[in-house]
């Protein structure tokens, strides 16, 4: 896109910038769109599963939900508590919900399409998805009420806990693929293992001779896989780890006083994080932008088509947890956090590390 510019008379350095602006563009207004859409599909699901019809007045079939509510929020007073800080208070919403795009810079859509290709973008993501908790505790502490500053001491430490076995279990992945590229992680799991290795007693059926395109086949690698969906499902808050929004302790959680688009900027950014733990998911263990199966006539499908599609498996698979999972108590949160998503995450580092070492594996 850089060149596009150049081909017209810009210097490199405009060029750049424009191109830059084009690409944030390209992945925030889509982002924010899918966004409306998944939050409709999610209520469409909790209704499917309890036998309800869910939104279905406002547009055909009720597409135009989501955006009737954005109009409303938009439209609503924003009201703010005469005791809060109000500097911090209209900022915090403000801090999730730039975080929570953010991180979509070095998410690779295709091969090479990548806002922000850079080496460390796995780092890159640790580091940005960490920034989420200072949107949560200032919230709760500038709302100067005691029901949203308990959430937000939950909601850090249940953060916090949940960041220590996700950065283990990344470790895992990067050893393996020998890079933090996450372009090139995918690429790494290109024909990762065949189906033969995966099923070993159908091993003589000629089918079965075909390569899988992720890491979720490894024997090694599939519990970090479910580890990684399960944290995945606490580091955003989802259920059935809620503990930040639990009604009948917490009200609504750290944002029970916020109104209007300061609401909204926190919704928008809680389903901006859900959407970009279903594209981690997709990209670390279930191969990206590849099809499932290393089969040419598969590659013919664009690579985004593939990546999409994961992404709504796996947002279904929230949205199912949430519907038909009950609410996890804190101290069972953080005991499944720290007793045992830990030392097994830690185990199997070691286990990792060590068939890479006895294997001569080329990392």
């Amino acid at each position: 896109m850089t060149a596009f510019f150049q081909g017209l008379g810009l210097s490199y350095e405009l060029a750049w910038t424009i191109s830059t602006i084009c690409g944030i563009l390209l992945i925030a207004f889509p982002l924010m769109l899918g966004v409306a859409m998944i939050i409709y599909a999610d209520r469409k699901i909790w209704a499917a599963m309890a036998l309800r019809k869910g939104p279905n007045v406002v547009g055909p079939l009720g597409l135009l939900q989501s955006f009737a509510d954005g109009l409303k929020v938009f439209l609503q007073e924003t009201i703010i508590p005469a005791a809060a800080n109000k500097g911090l208070f209209l900022i915090a919403p403000i801090i999730t919900f730039t975080v929570a795009l953010m991180a979509w810079a070095v998410i690779p859509f295709n091969s090479g399409a990548v806002l922000a290709d850079i080496n460390v973008g796995l780092l890159y993501v640790l580091a940005i998805s960490s920034l989420g908790v200072y949107g949560v505790v200032i919230a709760g502490w500038s709302s100067n009420s005691k029901y949203p500053f308990f959430s937000a001491m939950r909601a850090s430490a249940q953060m916090i806990s949940y960041e220590v076995s996700i950065g283990f279990i990344l470790i895992c992945v990067v050893l393996w693929a020998g890079t933090f590229n996450l372009n090139d992680i995918v690429k790494a799991q290109k024909g990762a293992i065949s189906l033969a290795y995966a099923i070993p007693a159908l091993a003589d059926v000629p089918v079965l001779g075909w390569k899988i395109n992720g890491f979720v086949a490894n024997p090694l690698l599939f519990p970090m896989w479910v580890m990684f969906l399960i944290s995945g499902m606490a580091e955003t808050a989802r259920a059935p780890f809620d503990l930040t929004e639990a009604e009948s302790e917490l009200v609504a959680g750290y944002q029970t006083e916020y109104s209007s688009m300061a609401f909204a900027l926190y919704w928008l950014g809680e389903y901006a994080n859900v959407l970009l733990m279903c594209a981690l998911n997709a990209t670390l263990f279930w191969g990206g932008w590849l099809p499932p199966l290393d089969i040419p006539v598969l590659y013919l499908v664009p690579g985004i088509v593939w990546l999409l599609l994961k992404i709504l498996f796996f947002f279904f698979i929230f949205s199912w947890v949430k519907a038909t999972v009950p609410r996890y108590r804190y101290d069972q949160l953080m005991r499944l956090g720290w007793k045992i998503f830990l030392p097994v995450s830690l185990l199997f580092v070691f286990l990792v590390s060590g068939w890479l070492m006895l294997t001569r594996y080329a990392v």
